[in-house]
């Protein structure tokens, strides 16, 4: 997920404390900049008025009908930090049969436990271009998080989107386009949930970077300011399908957005989220970035995790929730039926998944490895038992992690030295070579950088069960090798005319609880150059060897002008971030087994200063930092092209050891278009909730009932109880936001279904094309489709985006294989600010529908107006 949940390290403790708000700053929202609004939207939308979520929503409203008051109000939030055996623990419904639910990290793995698998991250997922490995990279991460006994899987990630290059956590995402990512995501999510764990898809919305992200004593989080087009053509765009996927829940961010808080902000959450996008599961705050009470409850946030109050996280039990959300229903300060729908919402996810059937409980603890220990860490006296049950859930998953590792390699540049000879003599620098000396798990969240990067650190990181090393992957090949560990050219390798120089270099980053050589989650010391001396490190063996080849572990983009254009420099090679499968998936790729098929999920600038000003990391500011989008839709590739700058290696961009043909394509109109989608669908019914506050007495303390100290409890005392009911009564009322209604909406004309009006994602056009393997060795070819807007429309548009892509199977040398892909009617859309829909600018025009294996190598062209592909066109980039 993407919160400090681990609190493992001092660091992020202290970081808790000195991170919180006072009520003046929280309560009091801060202006942003003319013409960024964060619109009121009230009620929260009551879920179940999609058919796929009906039987679910039945079963979930029978039991929330018979279930006291301080029972729902149990589900809604965690029990507190440290307090249960996972992340996030919520209370539970046990007269009703529903136990405490687990919700674990993270994204690349089974965070903070035991014979699991550590899977490369979503980066590595997303240089794959290969649907079929992100949806088994999403079955085998589910079938593990099951077995482990997680009902809720907080991943994938899909936000931060990458917009700006040194931001701390793309790495956790597939990468810096809304289409990469929303498959990446849609995908995960579909193979996730297909084993019968809830995913969590995150974090919503436009949390870009690490610093400042967080409210604290100091200031509120920072304020993402985005017009209402970039959001939903950008950044909600990957959201969008992870709803349409059946995403069973979504994590709020803990920026604000355009001012306010994203988990109070009820435009997000309950018009766009809960309205337009019909999402059906629940929605959670990240771990403490929930800043109020009531304000959120109406503001639609479904469940606050971990419990705690953010502002003193380690504190005697202080929650905005639990006996705070019984008692602001007693006294009516929220409506009883949003707490109906929250829970019906939370217990709909549970049925929708099957967890009511044979579901397994946690059978590890994310705050110990020993296997016996405290129940409730976070308490003063806490009663003890096993807690670690070291139950294996590996099965074969290391052969799609190894997959996953060895399809994302990326070659970036090739002067004819790969693939290698199993008989050369090989000289190898860099300490990513080779596994940390201290211990693979040495570091708490892997927030260090030493020996193999195999991810970034934070939340998003796992232990891993093993490290195959590069060193190992050549110990295992029987290769003639000597190995330098120093990042530091050694005056002792003695150059030889024959000698093969390997030179492995890394870029770190992660979440900014941990600071990793004065990096605070982003990379604000290294910025994009390599860390530990590697730019140097290559220089000086390429100014030794005559044949140098270049290996990244890296989180994101880097700089590499000064040293990719070296004559020695034969061959650059992109590992992105592989998890524990470091050494034998790069060494079939060195030495031929497979040609490498990976492709940039980013663009690689020739320098920052390429980039637009608005995409650089916000620095302190007094008041709300304020981080406003001015650049619009123009990042990564988007901003290169229309700027006109050539970079050094473009979005979509990868080498193979042979060659590839895309020719004999077809076009072939499916679902004529319109200018707006036909109207949506109504909504179906939902549960009806009473409207009648409880007796107080269903909040009463069980008698003899033995607390734990810091636990967080739903129940209140008798008295005050009674004296929130009587309030109820009185001529005092709650004020409530203005704008606020209690009545139900008919919801926005672009919503309907899960991710929107279902026309949205009819398909226009089905679009085939032949893709022959021209070289002499076997490969995989990627084909990705852009789609440019016809001229002379009212929108301005970036010159091509990415709308589809698919990967081949292995071609052998002379094979060929026919591809699909579609465009769909929100391909061909734009987001019309004024009529608050998606519209075809141009429905007779000619959008220009272009295939290529990489954003600046588009030569075959398919034009919806004639209906007609062509090769050999000039690319418009």
């Amino acid at each position: 997920m993407s919160n400090p949940k681990s609190l493992t390290t001092l660091s992020f403790l202290l970081s808790s404390l000195l991170g919180c708000a006072e009520g003046a700053a929280i309560d009091k929202r801060i202006a942003v900049p003319a013409g960024y609004v964060a619109a009121p939207y009230y009620p929260a939308p009551h879920g179940g008025w999609t058919s796929d979520w009906s039987e679910s929503y039945r079963k979930a409203s029978l039991l929330v009908q018979n279930m006291t008051l301080a029972e729902k109000t149990n589900l809604t939030s965690g029990t507190g930090i440290f307090m249960g055996r996972c992340v996030g623990n919520t209370g539970s419904a046990l007269r009703a049969g529903i136990p405490q639910l687990c919700l674990q990290d993270g994204p690349l793995g089974v965070r903070n436990t035991d014979h699991n698998t550590a899977f490369p991250a979503g980066i590595t997922v997303g240089a794959t271009w290969d649907k079929d490995l992100m949806y088994a990279r999403g079955v085998a991460l589910g079938e593990e998080f099951r077995g482990k006994g997680v009902n809720v899987h907080l991943g994938p990630s899909v936000g931060p989107l990458g917009r700006k290059p040194r931001g701390g956590r793309n790495w956790e995402g597939f990468g810096a386009d809304p289409v990469l990512q929303a498959f990446g995501g849609g995908l995960s999510i579909e193979g996730i949930q297909s084993v019968g764990v809830i995913a969590t898809i995150k974090h919503l919305i436009a949390n870009e970077q690490e610093m400042y992200r967080m409210y604290n004593l100091v200031q509120p989080g920072i304020s993402s300011n985005l017009d209402d087009r970039t959001l939903h053509e950008l950044y909600l765009w990957p959201f969008a399908e992870g709803v349409r996927s059946g995403v069973g829940a979504v994590m709020i961010a803990y920026n604000a957005v355009n001012g306010s808080a994203c988990s109070q902000n009820s435009y997000l959450i309950n018009n766009i989220l809960k309205d337009e996008l019909g999402f059906q599961g629940f929605v959670m705050s990240d771990w403490l970035a929930q800043i109020s009470g009531v304000s959120s409850a109406l503001a639609g946030l479904d469940m606050n995790m971990p419990g705690d109050i953010h502002t003193i996280p380690l504190a005697t039990g202080q929650s905005y929730w639990m006996y705070e959300y019984s008692r602001a229903i007693l006294n009516g300060s929220v409506p009883v039926d949003r707490l109906d729908d929250s829970v019906t919402r939370i217990l709909a996810a549970y049925f929708q998944l099957g967890q009511d059937q044979n579901y397994p409980s946690p059978n590890f603890d994310t705050n110990t490895q020993d296997a016996e220990g405290p129940l409730y860490p976070g308490a003063l006296f806490s009663p003890s038992g096993v807690v670690n049950e070291f139950v294996n859930v590996q099965a074969n998953h290391a052969e799609v992690a190894r997959e996953v590792a060895r399809d994302a390699i990326t070659l970036l540049k090739n002067n004819g030295s790969l693939p290698l000879s199993t008989s050369a003599t090989f000289k190898v620098f860099g300490t990513d070579a080779e596994k940390n000396p201290d211990g693979i798990n040495a570091c708490a969240d892997q927030g260090c950088n030493k020996g193999t990067l195999g991810m970034g650190w934070g939340s998003g990181s796992a232990r891993y069960p093993y490290m195959d090393s590069p060193i190992d992957g050549l110990k295992s090949r029987g290769a003639n090798y000597q190995f330098f560990n120093t990042d530091s050219f050694p005056s002792n390798s003695n150059p030889s005319a024959n000698d093969v120089a390997l030179v492995f270099v890394t870029a770190d980053s992660g979440e900014n609880y941990i600071t990793v050589e004065n990096n605070p989650g982003d990379r604000t010391s290294a910025n994009l150059k390599l860390w530990h001396n590697g730019d140097q490190l290559i220089k000086d063996v390429a100014a030794k060897y005559s044949n140098v080849i270049v290996i990244v572990h890296t989180v994101g983009p880097i700089l590499m002008e000064e040293w990719v254009d070296l004559p020695s420099v034969k061959a650059v090679l992109f590992a992105h971030l592989p998890g524990q499968e470091a050494g034998d998936s790069l060494m079939q790729v060195l030495f031929g087994d497979v040609s490498p098929s990976g492709h940039l999920p980013y663009t690689i600038p020739n320098s920052e200063d390429d980039y637009p000003d608005s995409v650089s990391l916000v620095g302190f500011q007094f008041g709300q930092p304020q981080d406003t989008f001015t650049e619009g839709l123009y990042i990564d590739y988007r901003h290169f092209n229309k700027a006109g700058i050539k970079p050094r290696y473009a979005f979509g961009h990868g080498l193979s050891y042979t060659t590839f043909s895309f020719s004999n394509a077809s076009i072939t109109p499916v679902t004529p278009l319109t200018a707006v989608p036909p109207t949506r669908p109504t909504k179906g019914e939902t549960p009806a909730y009473s409207t009648s506050i409880p007796p107080a007495s269903e909040s009463y303390w069980p008698d003899n009932f033995d607390r734990i100290w810091r636990y967080l409890y739903s129940w209140l005392d008798k008295s005050d109880a009674d004296n929130a009911a009587a309030a109820a009564n009185s001529s005092t009322k709650y004020p409530y936001p203005a704008g606020y209604s209690n009545e139900q909406k008919p919801g926005p004309p672009a919503g309907g279904a899960q991710g929107g009006n279902p026309a949205l994602f009819d398909v226009a056009y089905d679009v085939e094309v032949a893709i022959s393997n021209t070289g002499s060795r076997a490969g995989k070819a990627v084909a990705q489709l852009y789609v440019q807007y016809p001229e002379g429309i009212a929108f301005d548009t970036p010159v091509v985006q990415l709308r589809d892509f698919t990967k081949t199977s292995e071609l052998r040398a002379g094979e060929s294989q026919t591809v699909q892909m579609r465009v769909t009617r929100k391909d061909l859309s734009v987001w019309d600010v004024v009529s608050q829909n998606w519209v075809v600018p141009n429905v007779g025009g000619d959008y220009g529908i272009w295939i290529g294996d990489s954003s600046d190598t588009l030569a075959l062209r398919c034009g919806t107006a004639a209906g007609r592909c062509a090769g050999g066109q000039t690319s418009p980039v």
